[in-house]
């Protein structure tokens, strides 16, 4: 424990023990960490998971499991733990921010944020036009101006997010802390995977939302026809996608290192979204070269981009990936593994948390 000042208390829509995606990994990293530093001074509150909140609450920017009742019990937690300072997993734990400012002024608030909300779901209405995501974007915007508005301290992934919500809402973030996921790099040697694939190939790993699946169509189209070696997409919801020559839709599978073990490279050519992409740091832990566009390196150091490849066009994609399949990476490329123990690995998320919450 390194922390002298009071007690915390982590606010979160995520049950860490269900954590499956690139954010609820990030949120149980930064719940074990905080632990670790704080100790018994750590508390932590899981929302409760509800149905579709009325259209009044969502317009207020009452969503996650924000209403009434879960902001009665976050004022209880408060009083009865004499906590001092609330972390805020997300922008869109707005609602809460605003009401812990007017019941206990005094509580220092903490709001880290995964993206910029409304960046992110900007883009979702643009893929999918519906009255829903229009207010879901709603409803996230009014949610994270109440966080910006409310929060002591302001935390995000990239400079381009603050700058964001700068542009968006007067506040920049007052801390930058990068993305860091927990090390799944097995040293010890591992079969191909079961599911019928060839080798070499190509690795795209992702859950089936919309900029994914937006990646995936535009790489199908445009830069799968142009190679001769196959691409992998692994990820839950991704078997969804249009079937395309070329493609191999692999869909969730219970343990990700064989593939990124015996993948030739990961490609990343993801075109819209907000905050960091978890595939990229992944690939860096798994040693991996990667192919990405500059959507997809978003956030990551000028030497991350340097080591791997960026191609924003067709063209380029396919030609860096016939010369990767003409002169082969290593399997495991240590200079590449170095990138992650330097930017993006628990020990130093557990220093920039640990500034953070003693400033």
């Amino acid at each position: 424990m390194t922390d002298a000042a009071g007690p915390l208390l982590y606010v979160t829509p995520t049950d860490p023990a269900l954590a499956t995606g690139g954010r609820a990994k990030l949120s149980r990293l930064h719940q074990s960490l905080l632990h670790d530093l704080l100790g018994d001074g750590f508390h932590r509150l899981v929302l409760p998971s509800r149905g579709p909140n009325p259209v009044a609450a969502i317009l207020r920017g009452q969503i996650d499991g924000i209403d009434a009742a879960s902001l009665s019990a976050l004022s209880d937690r408060i009083a009865g733990h004499r906590i001092e300072r609330i972390f805020l997993d997300g922008s869109n734990l707005g609602s809460a921010a605003r009401a812990i400012k007017r019941r206990h002024p005094a509580v220092r608030v903490i709001t880290f944020c995964h993206n910029v909300e409304a960046r992110f779901f900007l883009g979702a209405l643009r893929a999918s036009p519906t009255p829903r995501s229009l207010a879901v974007l709603a409803a996230n915007l009014n949610a994270e101006r109440a966080a910006v508005r409310a929060s002591d301290m302001i935390i995000t992934l990239s400079d381009r997010d603050s700058a964001l919500l700068q542009r968006l809402y007067g506040r920049g973030a007052d801390a930058v802390l990068p993305l860091a996921i927990e090390d799944g790099y097995r040293r010890d040697a591992l079969p191909p995977p079961r599911s019928p694939a060839p080798t070499p190939y190509l690795l795209f790993v992702g859950g089936g939302f919309y900029a994914n699946r937006d990646a995936v169509r535009w790489y199908a189209d445009r830069v799968a026809p142009r190679l001769a070696i196959e691409t992998m997409i692994v990820g839950h919801g991704m078997e969804q996608c249009p079937p395309a020559p070329g493609i191999t839709l692999v869909g969730a599978v219970e343990d990700l290192a064989p593939w990124y073990a015996h993948a030739l490279a990961v490609v990343a050519p993801i075109r819209d979204g907000s905050g960091m992409k978890t595939k990229v740091a992944e690939a860096l832990m798994f040693g991996k070269r990667i192919i990405a566009t500059a959507e997809a390196f978003s956030g990551y150091a000028p030497s991350v981009v340097v080591a791997n490849r960026q191609c924003d066009d067709p063209a380029s994609f396919a030609a860096a990936i016939s010369e990767a399949c003409g002169d082969p990476p290593p399997g495991f490329d240590p200079a590449i593994r170095l990138l992650y123990d330097r930017f993006h690995a628990p020990a130093v998320a557990r220093a920039g948390l640990a500034a953070i919450i003693s400033a």
